[in-house]
């Protein structure tokens, strides 16, 4: 397994990353990985992901599992867009949880279909999608993890 990107290496993105290990553990008491290191996601066996709170969310986050499960280079998967990753069919859906998640803080047991940078459907299950929450209750975006996936 390749080594944690040089992108995601810098202090800012280090402490980006850690949030999303932090803010899993805080909202469900359960740990995302190992530790919350930006080493321990980004070699985690299940797909993790997070997106920014711009306007159109763009994933600043996908670990190596993500990569491979989204067919996607890095550098490419984070200039992506997320409302991408589902299909222009299903956006609504997927939008609809990621409200959810805004007012309820997370939601477990996820259901989508997803589309890969080269066109593959498929279905997610059992995903859990969280807000991204600092100490001081700021939000920094949204993330999602799952483990179980099928081609469509």
């Amino acid at each position: 397994m390749p080594s944690l990107a040089p992108i995601l290496a810098t202090p800012a993105m280090r402490t980006r990353i850690a949030r999303i290990a932090t803010s899993y553990r805080r909202l469900t008491g359960r740990n995302l990985a190992v530790d919350d290191s930006a080493e321990a996601l980004w070699t985690a066996p299940r797909v993790i992901v997070a997106h920014d709170t711009a306007a159109d969310p763009i994933f600043f986050f996908g670990n190596h599992a993500a990569l491979r499960c989204f067919e996607a280079p890095l550098e490419a998967f984070l200039a992506m867009p997320s409302r991408l990753s589902a299909e222009p069919g299903l956006r609504e859906a997927r939008q609809a949880a990621l409200d959810r998640v805004a007012r309820d803080g997370f939601v477990d047991g996820y259901v989508g279909v997803r589309v890969s940078a080269t066109g593959r459907r498929f279905r997610i299950e059992g995903a859990t999608i969280w807000n991204l929450v600092d100490a001081e209750g700021g939000i920094h975006g949204q993330a999602a993890v799952f483990e179980q996936w099928s081609d469509l």
